[in-house]
């Protein structure tokens, strides 16, 4: 009988001890769980501190842009030709800690892009000629002539253009404004216009320029290269120069093409300002504001379009970007 009760006291203490194994095994999965959706937690916490900060770096990088538009000093005063700017934020530039990062601005002038309601047939058709529907000389001609007929103020039907009709043969619920393009997003509504041409067309066209020539002094080499009869070799030469005299603070040279004008960026001109923050995490945040100039002392700036951009435009820190930088600076010399 002793012997049974001892035998029935070792069963016991076994299955005791199996169970306290089983208890600590399952709270040290527990406390792994948990130390893991914390690290998760504030992995994700970090994320949204550091985009918040691009967010608002961002934000200052158009303000800084502003402010450096109206510097007095000719030479000192950023360019609005496609040129970058980059600023080192504290943290990268000095290595004090803390996730830094840089800002790239970028300005670029609309009477440097080709005007979609000014710009002739001929040089339409040298837009065209390079765009995705390259190929397509007969898709060409009906998108040309359709961009056409929706500007004009008749009803009359451009060579291979579209007016009323059209539309509704089309099955469309509108029909041609038949008054000047107000945005360049209402290019999309012209019969013909594919998505990939229109994106492809967005950096190079504008609505705000107002004249029939392309400024050479404040267009970028994408715009430039696409003007009729242009030869792209004087191209390169001509933008190696204009960098050259920018550089060294000279009058910037006239342009080798004939259908452009050489102008500096005038007291109401329209520009576009690009700017981007990327972090050493990782994160980032891009803003594309449209600001016309020349609003006076109170408010010299005019915001026409503000632009929260996603990570499908090409980024400024694009390695074929990097030649566009002009100037680097530090955080600090801007905290005054």
């Amino acid at each position: 009988m002793t012997g049974l009760l001892s035998s029935l006291g070792q069963r016991q203490r076994g299955f005791a001890l199996v169970l306290v194994l089983w208890v600590l095994s399952l709270l040290t999965i527990m406390a792994g769980s948990f130390a893991l959706s914390m690290r998760r937690e504030a992995t994700i916490v970090a994320g949204i501190k550091n985009s918040a900060k691009a967010s608002a770096l961002v934000e200052s990088g158009i303000a800084i842009a502003d402010t450096m538009l109206l510097v007095p000093e000719q030479d000192k005063r950023w360019l609005a030709d496609g040129s970058i700017y980059q600023i080192n934020t504290e943290d990268a530039f000095t290595g004090t800690g803390g996730t830094g990062g840089q800002i790239r601005i970028r300005m670029l002038a609309e009477t440097g892009k080709i005007d979609i309601n000014k710009a002739d047939q001929k040089l339409l058709e040298s837009l065209f000629l390079q765009s995705p529907l390259a190929d397509d000389e007969k898709q060409q001609a009906r998108l040309i002539g359709a961009i056409i007929d929706w500007r004009d103020q008749d009803d009359l039907v451009h060579i291979d253009g579209a007016e009323k009709k059209e539309y509704q043969d089309a099955k469309l619920s509108y029909q041609p404004s038949n008054k000047p393009f107000q945005t360049v997003e209402e290019l999309r509504l012209v019969l013909g216009m594919d998505e990939a041409t229109y994106k492809w067309l967005l950096p190079l066209i504008t609505v705000y320029s107002g004249q029939a020539q392309v400024n050479a002094q404040q267009a970028t080499k994408e715009v430039l290269s696409l003007l009729p009869d242009v030869d792209l070799a004087m191209i390169d030469d001509y933008l190696k120069n204009r960098r050259e005299s920018i550089l060294k603070g000279l009058p910037i040279p006239p342009p080798p093409i004939a259908n452009a004008k050489n102008a500096p960026l005038g007291d109401n001109d329209v520009l576009t300002i690009v700017c981007e923050a990327q972090m050493d995490d990782g994160a980032n945040a891009v803003i594309s504001a449209v600001i016309r100039a020349g609003g006076g002392l109170k408010q010299p700036f005019q915001i026409l379009k503000w632009q929260h951009y996603t990570s499908n435009n090409e980024s400024l820190f694009a390695e074929a970007k990097n030649e566009l930088v002009i100037k680097e600076y530090a955080e600090s010399e801007f905290n005054h």
